[in-house]
């Protein structure tokens, strides 16, 4: 089956979204294609933001492509769906260029986690995932009447949304070390959260983590990535490594809360790989390193 996972052409005109507007690695798209990949599918992974391409642009890319299932999300990249554009006039708008595409239309994100029927309806698609998608994407390949089966998504029912089960976790263990083209990889120049001098070679976004053990009153994290799972220490490295072998220089972990763990912190100062995280500060002393 033919899938097209769309990380829009985000912009952020007339918005009161306060998160950083340069592109960052769709790596919830990255990880969903490799998962369809593993299982058999086709996989077109459009990255619209990063390639500045136009709505116009993008919607003849895909419509080539004639996906069976068309993935858009609600939010520019992981690192920002606790804090996302309030918004989807941008997922909106790309998916009206899309109207008539024959394929069934399928929404991830914070948004399709938080108010699934609400997005469901504003942006005319038949289901969207509750929670972190990669592992629940490839269950929806099958035909519509085995959704029923499906946990983690709303879908439109003729009675209405029927919401299944509360938003997924993913096994962290089960998602494989992304890889990057270096054409994408040397289109990402900027360096998040880096302020100690300008970029002189690509950045990228992974993570080490997901989820946070804490529980902060002002945190919207309850509806996704809430609960805490690490990523295995050698996916970890050769992820990093790849990234190395293409030229990246710096690296910022998108966790939402990066523990302090010496193994890898060992392992990044023998690799002289720059990096950034945000944490709690009572963790960052000596003790922990």
């Amino acid at each position: 089956m033919r899938y097209a996972l769309v990380n829009p052409p985000w912009t952020f005109d007339g918005s009161i979204y306060f998160g950083c507007r340069a592109p960052h690695l769709p790596l919830e798209d990255g990880y969903a294609r490799a998962l369809l990949e593993r299982d058999g599918h086709e996989v077109l992974l459009l990255d619209a933001h990063l390639h500045g391409l136009t709505i116009a642009d993008a919607a003849q890319r895909v419509a080539a492509f004639a996906p069976e299932r068309l993935v858009i999300t609600t939010a520019p990249s992981y690192l920002f769906w606790r804090c996302a554009p309030p918004e989807l006039r941008v997922p909106h708008e790309m998916l009206a260029a899309l109207t008539g595409l024959d394929t069934i239309r399928i929404v991830v994100g914070p948004h399709a986690s938080t108010t699934p029927a609400t997005t469901l309806r504003k942006l005319e698609a038949e289901v969207a995932v509750l929670g972190e998608c990669e592992e629940i994407l490839p269950r929806l390949a099958g035909d519509r009447s085995a959704w029923t089966l499906v946990d983690s998504i709303a879908r439109v029912a003729p009675g209405g949304v029927v919401i299944q089960g509360a938003p997924h976790a993913c096994h962290m263990q089960a998602l494989p070390a992304l890889t990057w083209s270096e054409e994408d990889l040397a289109r990402h120049r900027h360096h998040h959260h880096r302020f100690d001098r300008e970029p002189a070679a690509p950045g990228a976004e992974m993570e080490v983590s997901r989820g946070c053990p804490y529980h902060c009153t002002f945190c919207a994290k309850d509806n996704f990535r809430s609960d805490y799972r690490k990523r295995p220490l050698a996916t970890i490295l050769a992820e990093l490594d790849g990234l190395r072998a293409r030229g990246v220089e710096y690296v910022y972990f998108i966790d939402e809360i990066f523990l302090p763990d010496r193994a890898l912190l060992e392992a990044l100062v023998g690799r002289r790989m720059a990096f950034g995280i945000q944490t709690r500060i009572d963790f960052w002393n000596a003790a922990n390193l």
